[in-house]
């Protein structure tokens, strides 16, 4: 039977997504798009646990690979009219975009909290062994994989490739930033996606690419829209005391599983067990949100009371407490923490389940990977150089909090550091 002419995904973010037969470039991509590997990303959220603080970020790592593919494409082809030496590496800009997150495992980036993973590994396992998506890329051209790895690694021969893949000013990042904003509200979250393409531009001597001095601004409002997101989405504090509980939870779940008293399906016992950085190919790619979800739902009913309540807080969205504690000392924050364990122990719960530290590290630029280069006549300058905002963000923003239940709040705020902190 015979492959329609073209494919049309309907983006919410970019609108139609339309892929054509007839370009053998995108007839690859089409057909990385139907791999089961590729598949399995409807299946893990983007934004791991922060739909229970956001209730529209459900957006899944399927839609955001499609995304960055979209605005790869755009940027690429745009380049290209200019500079055709460009034309060459076209499906390699485009498959390392669309396949740049095919390792991430369940709840993304939580998830390699949660199991001591790392997607950019699985997604170069991936490359080499699937046996859907490596012999797509080998049929296309023996080299493919291979670049693939290279382009990931920051190590192929053309810089500019790797840039639009993974820099400080990448097609993932900016189609991140745009969806992000978009499905959990955040209206300064918003980008000039025209503008910021009309901004790049490629530099033939060094061989990367490099910003127009004319879209200085642009940049600027990039930068400064991933230091809000960072700040106010990634690491909100309900966000990251959601996540903290579910580490707990599989914390616990291990404990259970090495003692024999809860069951576990072959591919979430491998996963507790082993890590998910030791699994197996086919057990890391049976891995995805349902199957660790539905094992939340299950343990929910545990006759193990840690692991029922932690499964329960997490289904129902019963949270964990987060305070921002930044303005305390190291030690006042520590004697806080250690009041709170006594708190709970006086409650009879188990302390190192319920209550912790959690550091968050916000920072709106740094120079990984090259930074980003403007052109200023024939020379091109670092962006921070230049721009006294973009030097401002290089500043990190350091923010620490206590978690812990609602239930001990009101006897944790009476602690002497804390009503000291409160008061002033």
């Amino acid at each position: 039977m015979p492959h329609p002419p073209s494919r049309t995904y309907h983006d919410p973010l970019h609108g139609s997504i339309t892929l054509t037969n007839q370009d053998p470039v995108e007839s690859l991509l089409i057909q990385l798009v139907d791999t089961p590997e590729f598949q399995r990303l409807r299946r893990i959220r983007q934004l791991g646990t922060a739909s229970l603080t956001f209730h529209g970020a459900e957006g899944s790592r399927f839609t955001h690979s499609l995304g960055v593919m979209h605005v790869a494409r755009l940027a690429f082809d745009q380049l290209m009219q200019t500079y055709p030496q460009l034309q060459p590496y076209r499906a390699l800009v485009l498959c390392g975009a669309l396949l740049h997150d095919i390792g991430h495992g369940p709840f993304s980036h939580t998830g390699e909290d949660i199991f001591h993973s790392h997607h950019e590994t699985w997604t170069r396992t991936i490359l080499r062994e699937s046996d859907q998506i490596r012999p797509l890329l080998d049929a296309f051209d023996s080299a493919l994989a291979g670049q693939l790895e290279q382009a990931y690694l920051k190590t192929f021969e053309l810089p500019i490739v790797s840039q639009l893949v993974s820099s400080q000013l990448d097609c993932d990042r900016i189609d991140y930033l745009l969806r992000d904003s978009y499905f959990t509200g955040a209206s300064y979250g918003q980008l000039d996606l025209d503008r910021i393409l009309m901004a790049l531009d490629y530099d033939p001597a060094t061989q990367q690419l490099v910003v127009a001095h004319k879209g200085q601004a642009a940049i600027e409002h990039y930068l400064v829209v991933r230091y809000f997101m960072y700040a106010q989405i990634y690491n909100h504090p309900k966000n990251l005391a959601s996540a903290w509980g579910l580490i707990q939870a599989f914390r616990r779940a291990k404990e259970l599983l090495l003692a024999d008293q809860i069951d576990a399906d072959p591919t979430v016992r491998a996963w507790l067990i082993n890590g998910g950085a030791k699994v197996s190919l086919p057990h890391y790619l049976a891995a995805d949100d349902i199957v660790f979800t539905y094992h939340l739902q299950r343990w929910q009913s545990s006759d193990d009371p840690i692991l029922r309540d932690l499964c329960q807080r997490y289904l129902n969205r019963d949270l964990l407490k987060a305070m921002d504690i930044s303005d305390l000392t190291e030690q006042q924050q520590q004697d806080l923490l250690s009041q709170s364990y006594k708190l709970l122990q006086s409650r009879g719960k188990e302390p190192s389940f319920y209550t912790g530290l959690q550091v968050a590290l916000t920072r709106g630029y740094t120079l990984y990977q090259r930074g980003i280069n403007l052109r200023s006549g024939k020379n091109l300058v670092e962006i921070s150089e230049v721009s006294p905002l973009v030097q401002a963000l290089i500043q990190p923003f350091r923010r620490t909090w206590i978690i812990y239940p609602v239930a001990i709040e009101a006897a944790l705020t009476q602690t002497p550091a804390l009503q000291q902190y409160l008061q002033q």
